[in-house]
Parts: C-alpha cells; structure tokens; sequence
C-alpha cells in the first residue's frame, strides 16, 4: 500500500472519529406508533458470507427485506457523517467495540434493553443500557504462510527479528477496526509494545490494506507473516487448503468483539429490533458459529477453531476507549510516516 494513500485514509478516519466525539448530550427520542416494517437497512462490517447467510436467514424467517450495505468499519463510519443530515441506516454492525461505544457517546443509537437473548450476551463485549450487543469477535493472532515460514513465529517480539525482515505485513488500522483494535490492547497492556513496533518498522513491516488484503499477501507467499491478523480469517482459509496457520502468543493478544446497535434515527425501529433479536438467537449464533467466530453467546460451540478459553488475553477495557484509539492510531501513523 503507498504510503501516501494510509496517512491518507487514517486523517480522514481520524477527522470523522474526532467530530463523532463532539456532541454527549443524550436526548429524549419519541416513538409514534407505526405499521410494521417491511424492511430494514443495515450497514454491516462483514464478514461478508456471514452477513449473506445472516440475511438470508432473517428475511426468511420474518418476512423483512434487509437492505445491505457492506463495508470496513472505517467506511461504515465515513458513510454515517455523510449521511448525518439524512440518516438511512437502521441497525449498524461494526467490527469494533470501541467505534460503537463512540456512536453511543455521540449519542447516535438507542437502547434496546429488552432484545431477546440479551443475558446470554458476553457482557464485556456489550453495553449495560442496551445500546449495543457485541454478538460475536475474533481474536488477532500472527498469521504465517506455513510453506514459507521453516518455524512459526511465538510471540509478538519475534517479528523483529533478521529472519523476518521485509516478509512482515499488517492491516491498516485507518481501514480496520480490528486492528485499531490490537494497536490500543496491545499498547495498553504492554509497555513495551512501542518499542517493539519501532522494531517491526525498521524490520521492513509493511501497512497493508484491510484485514482481507493483509492475509491474501501471506496467502500467496509475498509476505510470510500478518501481524494482528484476523482469526476466523485464518481458519477459513485454512479450511479451503490454503498454505496459512495462526499462532496466539502466550503473552496474549486481543480479543476483538463486533457489536450490533440500533441507530437512534431509525426510520424501521421494529424491525431493526427484530434484526437485533436473529443476530443475538440460538440461530444467529450458530451461523456465527460456521463462520468461525467466537459467539457471543457462550453456550454455542465453536468448531474447528480455539475456543476462547484457549485463547491468551490481553485484559482490554472498551468502555470510552475511542479517544485513546484515535490517540494511538496517530502514534502509529507519525511511526510510519
């Protein structure tokens, strides 16, 4: 990726998080009685056969068109600004705890307390009002081509060594918000973490696209290792036969939720509620499930992939963290200026 185009995207994601921040001032919203929704819009983060399948079973069952509209995080956030003056989206899914926890803030969902399910929610990936219900995450490992790598890389401080110079990529955290995600765990829970990128940097460590072309590099073997890389990612390429296997460094990773809110201007609340209620379900959750992420019900098994007990973890507190993020993305950016 040209480094030009990162700083780039990062400012612009940069800009939209900082005016995101600006309005706290919650307010009274009035509900008027209403016919039922026959369709519902939903910006979504992906996974993009999760999200089909996802639909697909929805419409099925309720009888409710979703209107879809697929993006990164950074572009889900950038299509919400835009559309400040006209909000569309009904129901947002995002790939980042943190972002949604923003959009609370800026008070720009409502609460849906009374979701089916939601006390079977892990309620460290949700909110405790009901603005948000993290339904599902992933776990950021170190992705490695297992044809090109002789032995797998351990632990995060690996990546700075010889062996590794110029074959190391990571997504780029203005386009991916699982790997803003990493950056904030990552430097909060270790204090040398930023020294260590500073290693990863001069060890030729290359910003890479969204999580997708990250790992499609280790795919083909022009890069052999993606830091931060997506779990269920990995697992899925690995299913199909690609060369890739994933390592959780005993020292820990993050675990990154996706979350679903309601957007407080929603022109479809009942169905977006009826979205909020197939997303938290047992038959939403096995469909997470199959897409080889962990559920954020903890009662539905996972299959072919860790279970989050398995998982090291690095101990991340979401709750107001979208400042400290941006904070950190533009200590990552001035790092690779």
């Amino acid at each position: 990726m040209k480094k030009g185009k990162f700083l780039t995207t990062a400012a612009l994601v940069l800009t939209l998080a900082l005016a995101g921040c600006g309005n706290k001032e919650k307010e009274e919203k009035s509900v008027e009685a209403a016919e039922p929704s026959t369709t519902v819009t939903v910006y979504s983060a992906g996974p993009d056969g999760l999200a089909a399948n996802i639909q697909e079973a929805f419409e099925q069952e309720t009888g409710i068109k979703v209107e879809m509209f697929q993006g990164t995080t950074g572009k889900i956030l950038s299509r919400l600004e835009a559309e400040k003056n006209n909000p569309i989206a009904d129901v947002v899914v995002l790939a980042s705890v943190a972002s949604m926890d923003g959009l609370k803030e800026a008070n720009q969902l409502q609460s849906y307390k009374e979701a089916k399910n939601a006390d079977k929610m892990n309620a460290e990936w949700s909110d405790g009002d009901g603005y948000y219900y993290g339904y599902s995450a992933s776990a950021l490992g170190i992705v490695y081509n297992t044809k090109n790598a002789e032995t797998a890389p351990k632990e995060w401080a690996d990546l700075a060594q010889s062996q590794w110079q110029n074959k190391i990529n990571i997504p780029d955290p203005s386009l991916s918000g699982s790997a803003v995600d990493f950056l904030f765990g990552y430097t909060e829970a270790d204090g040398a973490a930023w020294d260590t990128m500073a290693q990863w940097q001069s060890n030729g460590l290359q910003v890479n696209g969204a999580n997708k072309e990250a790992l499609d590099a280790v795919i083909t073997g022009e890069k052999d290792v993606t830091i931060a890389g997506v779990d269920y990612m990995a697992y899925k390429a690995k299913a199909s036969g690609e060369p890739v296997d994933i390592v959780y460094p005993a020292s820990g990773t993050v675990v990154s939720p996706r979350a679903v809110g309601i957007m407080k201007e929603a022109k479809h609340v009942d169905a977006a509620q009826a979205y909020v209620d197939f997303l938290l379900s047992d038959e939403g959750q096995a469909l997470v499930a199959d897409a080889y992420l962990l559920p954020g019900n903890g009662e539905i098994a996972v299959k072919d992939r860790a279970t989050l007990e398995e998982i090291p973890q690095l101990a991340v507190n979401w709750r107001g963290a979208e400042q400290k993020q941006i904070d950190v993305l533009t200590k990552f950016i001035e790092l690779f200026r």
